[in-house]
């Protein structure tokens, strides 16, 4: 069994077949999805598919491209909900900064000030983080080590920075189809560094779709690919990989059945 434990079902490229990418996903050996917060926007629909889906769990959270609209109030009305596992995906995202330095400052103050209170809400709540970390691992790290809980979380996409490992004691790594890219030199090289028991398996679907289906829409069968090539990675047989994942899943997200 996988879980994957990242996968956007409620964007709009799965409202004409999703019953069809969740049958694939189920003949693989799939058997849970978690869709993180990202856009408010889409939250409703993801809440909605986790009570027309025994198998979909969801998280509230504001990804840093939306810092401006965060409500914090709004992911109240959703966090105790049944379903919901996490709080995120939050993070910072320096990948797309302004030009003007004074609008780069802003920017960056506004990113920190929403993840911070992500953190914040999650401990209150007592549940882990889905963390997105792009271009700015050493604000996050510096902000996880001051903030973060005993819950921990996940650092989603994990970007293969080694400065992150020293959060290996309350983090796992989400390892998706990034690794099966032929240019994934550096997390192709930091992988077999990260402890077997802090390693997650997630496709962030419809996004980063792994090799040798890159450019077309991902889904949730393609964990498979992404545990193979951590098989190949870590030198250990593929069920080692997929019942390991599985086991830290559950043990992250202590809500998931």
């Amino acid at each position: 069994m996988i879980i994957d434990t990242h996968c956007h079902l409620d964007d709009d490229r799965y409202i004409d077949d999703l019953d069809e990418v969740l049958d694939r996903a189920k003949k693989e050996g799939i058997e849970r999805f978690i869709i993180p917060g990202a856009d408010p926007k889409s939250l409703k629909r993801a809440v909605e598919l986790s009570e027309e889906y025994s198998e979909i769990y969801f998280a509230v959270g504001v990804h840093p491209y939306d810092a401006i609209n965060y409500d914090r109030e709004y992911l109240v009305e959703f966090i105790t909900h049944k379903k919901c596992v996490a709080v995120g995906e939050c993070g910072l995202d320096y990948y797309r900064l302004p030009k003007e330095s004074d609008e780069i400052d802003a920017e960056k103050k506004l990113q920190k000030k929403v993840f911070i209170d992500q953190i914040e809400l999650a401990n209150e709540y007592d549940l882990p983080l889905i963390v997105h970390i792009r271009d700015s691992s050493a604000d996050c790290l510096e902000i996880l080590q001051e903030y973060s809980g005993e819950k921990g979380g996940v650092l989603h996409c994990y970007n293969a920075d080694e400065s992150l490992l020293k959060l290996s004691d309350r983090f796992y790594y989400g390892i998706g189809g990034v690794l099966t890219f032929k240019n994934a030199k550096k997390l192709i090289n930091v992988y077999p560094k990260i402890p077997l028991d802090r390693l997650l398996i997630e496709t962030d679907a419809p996004y980063l779709t792994p090799h040798p289906y890159r450019g077309q829409r991902n889904e949730p069968s393609y964990t498979k690919l992404v545990a193979l090539k951590m098989a190949e990675l870590s030198n250990i047989d593929q069920d080692t990989i997929e019942s390991k994942t599985t086991q830290n899943a559950f043990e992250l997200f202590s809500k998931i059945v």
